[in-house]
C-alpha cells in the first residue's frame, strides 16, 4: 500500500487545521505533523470588530484589560458597613448576585438574610425575620451596586465589620466582610446559635485586633503581591486560599502582636485564622473588584467586569456597559459533597466569588492549584487544561499573577464576549455549594460553566451600541 511519504519522495511536515484525529492518521503514516487548535466561526457569530458607533474594540479592550492589568489592591483598613459603604444604611441589606426582590430568593440567600435580621437584633427569632424580609420594610441591594463583594450568600449587614481595600494606582475603594469559615455558617444560609455567637465573636474580638493592627501599618498590607505568591504556593485564591491565608497570617502577624491588649484574645484570632484555609477568600474578591473597577466605563469595550450569582440568577456587566446585568438561570454544579448529602440537596450556583475569575484567576488558575482537585473535583490534568483552554477566550494576561507549570506564563485576563460567543466555551467556575433550604450551609464544593445565555444577550447588545 502506497503511504503518502511515498507519493512525494522525501520528508514531509504536515500542518493539521481542526480535528485531532486526522492529525493523527497522518502520524500513524509516520508523517511529522503540526497541529492547530481551529476552529470556524460559529455560525451566526461574526467577529465584531468596531462598534456601530465606529468605536475599536481591540482597542477599547486594550485600554480596559491594561487598567485591570495596572491595579494595585492593598487593604487599607477596616469599618463598618453602614459608616464605610457607600449607600449603606440601617434598613439595608447587601446580597450576592445582580438584583433580586425577596419573592425570587433561593433558599440559603433567604437564610442569610433571616440570620442577618436576627444577628442584628431586629427580630427575635426566624419566623419574625421573614414575616419582615417578605414585607418590603428593608431594601435588599446587590453589593456590587456598592463598591462590595460577598461570598456566597453575600449577604452583608449595618453593624457587621469589613475589610476595605484601595487600588493604589487609581484610587477607588471596594469593600468586604470577614470569612466566617466552613459548614454551618451565615454566608451559605445558615441559621442557629453558633453561628450568631460566632458572629459576635468577630465584631467584638476579631475585628478590632485586625483593626488595631491595619492601623499601625501605614502602607498597608499589599494583596495582589499576597494573590501572586499564593499561586506559586498551590493556591488559585478562589476556592484554595491555604498558602494565601497562611501569607496574609504572616504578614499581620507582628503587628497583632504589637497592637495586642489580651494575650488570650490574640491567641484565639491567630487560631481562627491560622484554622480557616479560606479566610483569605474575602481578601482576594474585593482585590479582584478593586482592579476591575477602572475598567467599567471603557466605551466600545467588551471585556467582561463583572461574573456574579444570586442562587437563582448568574448576571454579567460588561465594561462598556458597567450599569447594564445580562442575566440567565444559574447553573447547577457538579462536586463532591460531604458525606451525609447528595446533589438533590444542592442549590443552583451562588455567590460574588466569581469576580476572581473575572479577574484572572480562581478558575482561570486552576493550573497553578493542582490540589484543588481533592476539594472540588477532577484531576490535576483537568486543571491544567482548564486554564489553556481559558487563554482562548481571554483578551491578554497577567504581567505579575504567573504559574509556574506553565514556564510563569500569566493567568487568562480578560474574559472577552466576543470569543466566548465564537469558540463557544464558557468560562470555569470554582465554588462551593449552598443547601437549597435556608438554615442549613455548606454541603460540598465543585466546579461548572458559567451559562451561555448571558454571555449571547451582552454580545447581541454590544452589536448594537
Amino acid at each position: 500500500m502506497t503511504g503518502i511519504k511515498d507519493l512525494f519522495g522525501k520528508e514531509l511536515t504536515v500542518l493539521n487545521l481542526g480535528l485531532e484525529s486526522m492529525a493523527q492518521s497522518v502520524k500513524d503514516q509516520g508523517v511529522k505533523v503540526i497541529n492547530v487548535d481551529w476552529q470556524p466561526p460559529r455560525a451566526g457569530i461574526p467577529h465584531l470588530q468596531h462598534t456601530q458607533g465606529g468605536i475599536d474594540i481591540d482597542e477599547a479592550n486594550q485600554e480596559a484589560v491594561e487598567r485591570i492589568r495596572r491595579g494595585q489592591p492593598v487593604l487599607v483598613g477596616m469599618g463598618i458597613a453602614r459608616e464605610v459603604i457607600p449607600g449603606m444604611h440601617e434598613r439595608m441589606i447587601l446580597h450576592a448576585g445582580p438584583p433580586i426582590a425577596w419573592e425570587r430568593m433561593c433558599g440559603p440567600t433567604r437564610g442569610a438574610v433571616m440570620g442577618a435580621l436576627i444577628y442584628e437584633e431586629i427580630c427575635p427569632d426566624e419566623q419574625a425575620a421573614q414575616k419582615l424580609a417578605a414585607s418590603g420594610a428593608i431594601e435588599f441591594s446587590p453589593c456590587h451596586h456598592h463598591h462590595a463583594v460577598g461570598p456566597m450568600a453575600g449577604v452583608v449587614s449595618p453593624s457587621m465589620p469589613v475589610f476595605i481595600l484601595e487600588n493604589k494606582t487609581f484610587g477607588n475603594r471596594t469593600f468586604c466582610t470577614l470569612n466566617e469559615g466552613l459548614g454551618k455558617v451565615l454566608r451559605y444560609g445558615g441559621m442557629g446559635q453558633e453561628v450568631y455567637a460566632r458572629l459576635k465573636w468577630m465584631a467584638s474580638d476579631l475585628y478590632p485586633a485586625l483593626d488595631r493592627a491595619l492601623g499601625s501599618l501605614p502602607d498597608g498590607i499589599n494583596i495582589k503581591s499576597l494573590i501572586a505568591q499564593a499561586l506559586h504556593m498551590g493556591d488559585e485564591c478562589h476556592n484554595r486560599n491555604r498558602a494565601a491565608t497562611s501569607l496574609f497570617l504572616r504578614a499581620i502577624g507582628p503587628a497583632l502582636a504589637r497592637t495586642n491588649r489580651d494575650n488570650e484574645v490574640l491567641a484565639r484570632v491567630i487560631e481562627f485564622i491560622d484554622r480557616n484555609d479560606h479566610f483569605f477568600l474575602n481578601l482576594s474578591m474585593p482585590a479582584a473588584k478593586a482592579m476591575l473597577e477602572p475598567a467599567e466605563g471603557v466605551a466600545g469595550s467588551s471585556i467582561v467586569t463583572v461574573m456574579a450569582r444570586n442562587g437563582t440568577d448568574f448576571g454579567i456587566r460588561l465594561a462598556s456597559m458597567p450599569d447594564r446585568w445580562f442575566t440567565a438561570p444559574a447553573g447547577k454544579v457538579q462536586g463532591l459533597y460531604f458525606p451525609q448529602y447528595t446533589e438533590k440537596d444542592a442549590n443552583p450556583d451562588i455567590g460574588d466569588s466569581t469576580i476572581t475569575e473575572t479577574a484572572g484567576y480562581g478558575g482561570m488558575a486552576m493550573a497553578a492549584a493542582p490540589a484543588i482537585t481533592q476539594f472540588v473535583g477532577g484531576t490535576p490534568q483537568l486543571a491544567t487544561r482548564t486554564t489553556l483552554e481559558m487563554y482562548e477566550i481571554t483578551f491578554g494576561e497577567h504581567e505579575n499573577l504567573t504559574i509556574p507549570t506553565l514556564n510563569f506564563r500569566g493567568t487568562p485576563l480578560g474574559i472577552d464576549v466576543r470569543k466566548v460567543m465564537e469558540t463557544g466555551i464558557l468560562p470555569q467556575i470554582n465554588t462551593g455549594i449552598a443547601h437549597k433550604d435556608p438554615g442549613v450551609g455548606m454541603v460540598g464544593a465543585g466546579i461548572l460553566r458559567a451559562p451561555e445565555a448571558c454571555f449571547r444577550e451582552a454580545w447581541k447588545a454590544l452589536s448594537e451600541i
